[in-house]
């Protein structure tokens, strides 16, 4: 049977949240961890219930045979009184992943965001103070040296195009890779997010292909979009109604993309994201299903 010229991992959020911190408190990471490695995946982020302790998380990683991918960072570029101490936290996180054999950094600018990660804002705010001229000027800056310091490193700087912050529209994904250093910044593509800040996932994919070094594959419930585009909901509000989903059970078309993948020989990481209820949507058996339907659509044994 053919083999896909990339790998699919899978990403703990579909245990346990990170921005719905309810979702999945009750797991431990062996629980995670475990289930992960029964699957048969290979690759995972950082989850929010993995060991902070360098020696403990390689031990637990050892133990179920998996291959860390990268770790979200975010960042506050848009503020230049913050660049300095922003680059020493990149670069000591760079390091860190470093010797866990990354690639990749996944990164995101929280200033103006909705997720309550801007320290300046308050929780669940319904709508992103998105960037003026300004802002957009720094936050390049900001990210074109911490691409920098990715490449000393021999790594990637891949931006997290996300929903609820100020780089999940068209038109601002486009302005971030026209103005940022080609060499310096690639994009970390996300199918769900993409579709919900209003991209088509096939275009959004062919556009920035160049670009692209590493993958979330997400899947979104058009009907709970719907109501919330109609009902103004946060998205906090929307991961909490189950807006997001995995490949296979929801309303994206992965067929296309799959195909576009393993023709240009996409060679990075694609990690399932589920992010929903676990109470409600059995992470493992969502998983497995999403795998088999991957597996099926690209014609191989994952």
């Amino acid at each position: 049977m053919a083999k896909l010229p990339f790998n699919i991992g899978i990403h703990p959020i579909n245990w346990v949240g990170e921005d719905v911190r309810e979702h999945g408190d009750h797991y431990t990471y062996e629980q995670v961890m475990e289930e992960i490695a029964q699957l048969g995946f290979k690759g995972t982020e950082v989850g929010r219930k993995f060991p902070t302790n360098e020696k403990d998380l390689r031990k637990a990683l050892d133990r179920y045979r998996l291959q860390l991918t990268t770790q979200w960072k975010s960042v506050l570029f848009s503020d230049p009184d913050q660049h300095e101490r922003e680059w020493k936290s990149y670069r000591e996180h760079v390091e860190f992943l470093k010797r866990f054999n990354c690639k990749v950094v996944s990164t995101a600018e929280i200033g103006g965001s909705i997720l309550n990660q801007d320290p300046r804002r308050g929780q669940d705010e319904t709508f992103v103070k998105r960037l003026d001229d300004d802002g957009w000027k720094y936050l390049v800056e900001g990210l074109n040296k911490a691409g920098e310091i990715c490449r000393e490193h021999g790594m990637h700087l891949v931006y997290h195009h996300h929903a609820g912050t100020v780089v999940e529209q068209p038109e601002e994904i486009d302005r971030l890779m026209e103005m940022t250093d080609k060499e310096a910044v690639s994009l970390l593509y996300d199918t769900g997010h993409g579709y919900y800040g209003g991209n088509d996932p096939l275009q959004l994919l062919k556009k920035h292909f160049d670009r692209i070094k590493y993958i979330h594959l997400k899947d979104v419930r058009q009907d709970i979009l719907g109501r919330a585009r109609q009902e103004k909901y946060s998205i906090r509000q929307c991961i909490r109604e189950g807006i997001f989903t995995v490949p296979g059970e929801g309303c994206l078309d992965f067929a296309p993309i799959i195909n576009y993948l393993i023709e240009n020989d996409y060679s990075g990481w694609a990690l399932i994201e589920g992010e929903q209820d676990p109470e409600v949507y059995n992470p493992y058996e969502y998983a497995k299903r999403s795998k088999a339907f991957l597996e099926k659509l690209a014609g191989v044994c994952l």
